[in-house]
């Protein structure tokens, strides 16, 4: 070919949508291409392909004195088994992972807290359940014992998801302001034998480096999304 037309090719494919000049910079990390990542130095993005996913990657960030976000860790992740929809729209009970930005009130966990835990960490006991019973005062919070207005067969047993709730963060998806029928009990853990009922989960190492990481006093959130479409994370 003659080298005319290499070099009329060359400079074509710099005009090519996408493509990235030769030299040109990095990428901007992730939480630097969010709408929003809740006020904090900390941030852990949950990421899936799509909305019909069942897994993808959690990663743990921290900003910098210059404002720069930086990976501190991550580890492969498993959704619902539902995939993930719109936090503001879910339904209870569609084993789908809400997708949005959310703060992450306290930890918990069957086994001790990690080294280096700084987050209130609850141990669970015998008597701790999750009440998901839309009819009970009690729905989407902790109980000891249950209470009679939470029915059994509407709640987690959480002594009982002995893999799972090893260490767990809970999510405040509808924990403040819980919205009947939206949904409850939905956490990072750790993983289970497959997709979740719409928490969030990882290996049980990650969830331990994770607990060792965050501090409270940094306001760390979870966002959770999609790469692209109108579930992506950076619109959260």
């Amino acid at each position: 070919m003659r080298p005319g037309v290499v070099a009329a090719l060359l400079s074509a494919s710099l005009l090519v949508p996408g493509a990235a000049p030769a030299g040109g910079s990095a990428p901007r990390p992730l939480p630097a291409r969010m709408a929003d990542t809740g006020g904090g130095t900390q941030l852990i993005t949950a990421v899936a392909p799509g909305t019909g996913s069942t897994d993808g990657r959690v990663t743990w960030w921290e900003r910098g004195g210059g404002g720069r976000w930086v990976k501190a860790g991550s580890a492969p992740a498993r959704f619902g088994a539902g995939g993930l929809t719109d936090g503001s729209t879910r339904e209870q009970g569609t084993n789908t992972t809400p997708t949005g930005l959310y703060d992450l009130p306290y930890a918990f966990g069957i086994e001790p807290a990690p080294h280096g835990t700084a987050y209130r960490y609850r141990p669970v006991r015998e008597n701790s359940w999750w009440c998901q019973d839309n009819a009970s005062r009690a729905y989407n919070r902790w109980t000891e014992p249950r209470p009679a207005d939470c029915r059994a067969t509407e709640a987690e047993h959480l002594i009982t998801y002995t893999e799972q709730y090893a260490h767990a963060l809970v999510v405040g998806f509808n924990y403040h302001r819980p919205v009947r029928g939206r949904g409850a009990g939905i956490f990072l853990h750790v993983n289970g034998g497959g997709a979740t009922a719409g928490c969030v989960s990882v290996p049980e190492e990650a969830m331990r480096r994770i607990l060792g990481w965050a501090e409270p006093s940094e306001r760390p959130h979870i966002a959770i999304g999609t790469s692209g479409g109108a579930t992506a994370i950076t619109r959260y």
